[in-house]
């Protein structure tokens, strides 16, 4: 993928069909950051990550002697590594709304991804999940009339949370409609889904995915 350069001090072990390790990938790529991407099955772990991660999981972030396993704390990490440009808001109580979104996310729509992604529960349980997550995209869309990005002017660790997510609509089984309500969703995930940061942080895998189309 594109964050490759050269032989960096930084290791990032990557699930390439996972929206964890792509949001974590998209913030690399703002960054402009050097490191060497592996990927990796989470079904079969390398041996070198079992050594270094006490929960044999993915993503994982190694840079020298720090080894970070959780992609919020992956994701914070580098934007203050890297403060260029930043990710998250400068002023302490924007900042803390910015964690409480992706809280937020995770606990709603992330949630209902993974099962979705999994796959194992009934025809009728993952059914319900994609009309729930579906609907609930759509009941936002009115507030990327406001500001251009979630809840920002800029574009923010939020973001990179989120564009994995609707990236992976179409794969999941949903089609958003293009109508009014839905407008501004759809523009913004343009927006998102052209950035090169966002190009460049794709892995094959989801490079091949169908590109989100939206119902007439």
């Amino acid at each position: 993928m594109g964050v490759v350069a050269k032989r960096s001090s930084m290791t990032f072990f990557s699930d390439a069909n996972s929206h964890y390790s792509h949001r974590v990938r998209i913030v690399l790529a703002e960054k402009g950051v050097t490191v060497d991407v592996i990927e990796a099955d989470a079904n079969n772990i390398p041996a070198e990550l079992t050594d270094m991660n006490p929960y044999n999981s993915l993503p994982t972030l190694l840079d020298r002697d720090l080894v970070l396993y959780e992609s919020k704390v992956m994701m914070e990490y580098l934007d203050e590594r890297f403060p260029h440009p930043p990710l998250l808001p400068v002023y302490p109580v924007a900042r803390g709304a910015s964690r409480q979104y992706i809280y937020r996310i995770e606990r709603d729509w992330c949630v209902l991804v993974d099962s979705l992604v999994e796959g194992t529960a009934n025809a009728k349980t993952l059914e319900k999940q994609r009309k729930e997550l579906k609907e609930s995209l759509m009941a936002i869309a009115p507030i990327f009339t406001e500001k251009p990005y979630f809840m920002n002017e800029e574009f923010t660790l939020v973001d990179c949370c989120l564009a994995p997510i609707l990236w992976r609509l179409p794969a999941l089984g949903i089609e958003m409609p293009n109508n009014k309500q839905t407008k501004p969703l759809l523009a913004y995930m343009d927006s998102l889904f052209e950035r090169e940061s966002f190009q460049a942080s794709l892995s094959e895998m989801e490079k091949e995915m169908r590109s989100p189309q939206v119902a007439s």
